[in-house]
């Protein structure tokens, strides 16, 4: 009874699609009579309706929509958010005008949510052009950032675990122990998974005094990457720094261990 009742309601609605989608009705919708059609007639009612709905509030949506629809055939994301504000701004001006209060108010709330993006990836690309003068702060990136607590003795990871993130230390302290070295407040960690090959981390750190980190994952880096690609050299510059102390570090620690057994060769000897 109830899959009758189904596709009787079924074939109602595929009947009186099809009714309405019929050529003549259309044409009647149109103004034209079905059995006398010709092309002049058929450009005429067009271009009628087309004079009839020029009107100040259709001519910013005609303009807003052409703004919306370039930012599809942009591939950075610095002009796809400008020409998306100035589409939004036509569109708030059609729906004022038009009486239109949904695309008003969907087009208003639009705005600042594209300011507020683009003020982000402008500052980092100010900061992709400052990281060439050495500076390698990442406040840029913090808007890209979650927050995440660590109490003492837990492990941020472990060597050789999967890597897809990478931190930033904001208060507490955290040892990297393979090589004894405290990481206080203001350091990155985790940067060298996102360039290694297979992705895994090359050192354990572990939270020795209470503290907050901000974390971002390198789908969001790569993310950024593609969408301003002088990010990618803020990045690099950032991880070659991290690097290089890193390496400076391993050298002190061996040249110490190799002073130390000069010293105790000397005392042997003596």
């Amino acid at each position: 009874m109830g899959s009758n009742s189904a596709a009787s309601i079924l074939d109602r609605i595929l009947d009186t699609a099809a009714d309405n989608l019929r050529i003549e009705k259309i044409l009647v919708q149109m103004g034209l009579d079905p059995n006398n059609i010709t092309y002049d007639a058929l450009f005429n009612r067009l271009l009628e309706i087309v004079l009839a709905n020029i009107t100040l509030a259709n001519m910013f949506a005609v303009v807003g929509a052409i703004f919306l629809v370039a930012t599809l055939l942009m591939q950075t994301i610095v002009p796809l958010r400008v020409a998306n504000m100035v589409g939004c701004m036509f569109f708030v001006a059609y729906g004022a005008l038009s009486g239109n209060f949904g695309a008003f108010i969907l087009y208003l709330l639009l705005l600042p949510v594209n300011a507020i993006r683009l003020r982000q990836m402008l500052n980092l690309i100010k900061r992709a052009r400052i990281a060439t003068e050495g500076d390698t702060s990442l406040e840029p990136l913090k808007p890209f950032m979650t927050e995440r607590r660590y109490r003492r003795g837990d492990k941020l990871f472990k060597k050789n675990d999967a890597a897809s993130e990478m931190f930033l230390t904001v208060t507490g302290t955290f040892l990297v122990k393979e090589i004894g070295v405290e990481l206080p407040p203001g350091r990155l960690m985790g940067e060298l998974g996102f360039l290694t090959p297979n992705q895994r981390r090359t050192a354990t750190v572990e939270c020795i005094e209470d503290g907050q980190v901000m974390t971002i994952t390198y789908e969001k880096l790569l993310e950024i990457y593609f969408q301003n690609p002088q990010f990618g050299y803020y990045v690099l510059v950032l991880t070659s720094q991290r690097l290089l102390e890193n390496i400076s570090r391993l050298e002190g620690i061996i040249a110490q261990e190799k002073t130390a057994r000069q010293t105790l060769a000397t005392d042997d000897i003596a």
